[in-house]
């Protein structure tokens, strides 16, 4: 960048005589000294010199250049110094001023004279070096950057801010995400500081990075072919792994269909038929017979693809829908090959050595399978009224014992509590639905993870819930997930 600038500099030095007629230059020069405080700037030297080497008269220069001094730097500094010495600590007075510069900075800025700084100065200017070394002015260009993205000077201040050690601050600057070197330093920092924070602080430091890496497709994708790489170490790989499927769901959330990526990161790529049947449900966001057919073939032979390829949580998501959401249809005749995938997914446990599979142990398929099947009759009946759930709760607590079966009891909890007219249908001291949650909260233990914290706490803080299910006496479950939630998640609507 210097070297580039600086010949431009040279060469527009050298040659201005033969492009610009010294009168237009004198004119040029002149208008800039006429303007008000010019001589605070810092362009004033190479100026100078261009209007002397075009034969201007000194006398002009030190006339407009004074009469045109108004002191503004120097009478904020009196000022400063004055309310300094009527008792104001020199720290706020110091914020005070900055604060205010910043504000008609961000109000005033033009990027079009901002990149001309470097066709001036011809390298990067010494006192922007000096500014990004101090925390108010780094923040200033963050905002700026933001601002003002196609700027080329901001751009590559960031870059330098960046090269001085900062990146951790730029996370979420849209500029950043333009320049490989910049974004893959920010990445690492950033990933770095999710990984050393753990699930407590996994909701405060998540949704910056999400943010980021979903910025645009190239983003995306960098971000995640990095972190399917550091997935496969033994070390540390599951949090990654973790955190990648976070972000998914993040793009998801925000309407971006990501599926064709997180397919071709996987394994489904060595399946060609198992990714157009994952990619077909994934892209629609809903299940169908026909692509869940083909992945019971698969996952009924003698052998089968990876379960790591329907390991995909926004793919188990739409099981839960499917199999526990009230009002939900589904194909009877195909229903067993949904609770196939579905307890496959959940209770197959692979082994594996040098990239090769060496093991399938299938030990809870069959009593996962059942478990599934179970709950999802009782609780997706529609012939079924509460008093006759009441009666199987002994076999609904022991499927839930299931955790794949608990997150489905979950979702139909919360599905089928959030309807405006349940507590007006309720007869019952505590409905079926409440004891279940109820039961849940006596076999869990803390650390939770942050899925189960947003799905099951926003239900218990409903008071007519909680006034429900609470118990008396020293062991309290309900009030004591509320508090540990509240200690340990910042919570984001």
């Amino acid at each position: 960048m210097k070297k580039s600038h600086g010949s431009f500099y040279h060469q527009q030095e050298d040659d201005y005589g033969e492009g610009e007629d010294d009168a237009e230059v004198q004119q040029e020069c002149l208008h800039k000294f006429s303007t008000r405080d010019y001589i605070m700037e810092p362009s004033i030297f190479n100026t100078l010199k261009r209007y002397f080497q075009a034969g201007g008269s000194p006398e002009n220069v030190i006339q407009l250049l004074s009469e045109n001094y108004t002191a503004v730097a120097q009478t904020v500094n009196l000022l400063a110094e004055w309310l300094i010495q009527t008792g104001v600590e020199p720290v706020q007075v110091q914020e005070t001023v900055e604060n205010h510069l910043k504000s008609l900075l961000i109000k005033h800025f033009d990027p079009r004279k901002a990149d001309s700084i470097f066709t001036e100065e011809g390298e990067t200017p010494a006192w922007l070096e000096q500014m990004i070394a101090h925390t108010t002015w780094r923040d200033l260009f963050y905002k700026l950057a933001e601002a003002h993205p196609d700027c080329l000077m901001l751009n590559f201040t960031v870059k330098l801010i960046s090269d001085a050690g900062y990146q951790g601050e730029i996370t979420s600057v849209s500029t950043a995400c333009q320049q490989l070197e910049v974004f893959s330093r920010v990445l690492r920092t950033s990933l770095a500081t999710i990984l050393d924070g753990g699930e407590e602080n996994l909701e405060k430091n998540l949704p910056e990075f999400a943010k980021m890496v979903c910025h645009g497709e190239h983003t995306y994708l960098f971000a995640q072919a990095m972190m399917s790489v550091l997935a496969q170490e033994e070390q540390g790989g599951s949090a990654v792994r973790r955190i990648a499927q976070e972000v998914q769901r993040f793009a998801q959330e925000k309407g971006h269909d990501a599926s064709q990526i997180t397919l071709a990161l996987g394994t489904a790529a060595s399946y060609p038929r198992a990714c157009q049947a994952l990619g077909a449900m994934l892209s629609k966001g809903a299940l169908n017979p026909a692509d869940i057919t083909v992945l019971f073939k698969m996952f009924t032979s003698m052998d089968p693809p990876p379960v790591e390829l329907i390991r995909v949580p926004a793919f188990l998501d739409l099981f839960m829908q499917s199999l526990f959401k009230p009002g939900a249809r589904i194909n009877q005749d195909h229903k067993h090959k949904y609770i196939h995938i579905l307890a496959y997914a959940a209770s197959v446990v692979e082994t594996w050595k040098k990239n090769k599979r060496v093991g399938i142990n299938k030990d809870e398929l069959k009593s996962t399978s059942k478990a599934v099947e179970t709950v999802h009759n009782l609780c997706c009946n529609e012939n079924k009224g509460a008093s006759e759930l009441v009666a199987e709760l002994s076999t609904l607590y022991q499927c839930i014992r299931f955790p794949v079966v608990a997150m489905g009891v979950l979702k139909w909890v919360d599905w089928t509590v959030s309807e405006p007219r349940y507590f007006q249908l309720q007869t019952d001291h505590t409905p079926v639905h409440l004891a279940l949650l109820d039961e849940v909260l006596d076999v869990i233990a803390p650390p939770y993870t942050s899925d189960f914290v947003q799905l099951f706490l926003p239900i218990l803080e409903n008071d007519s819930i909680a006034g429900t299910i609470k118990t008396e006496g020293e062991h309290d479950p309900v009030t004591e997930f509320i508090a540990h939630c509240k200690s340990n998640f910042i919570l984001v609507n």
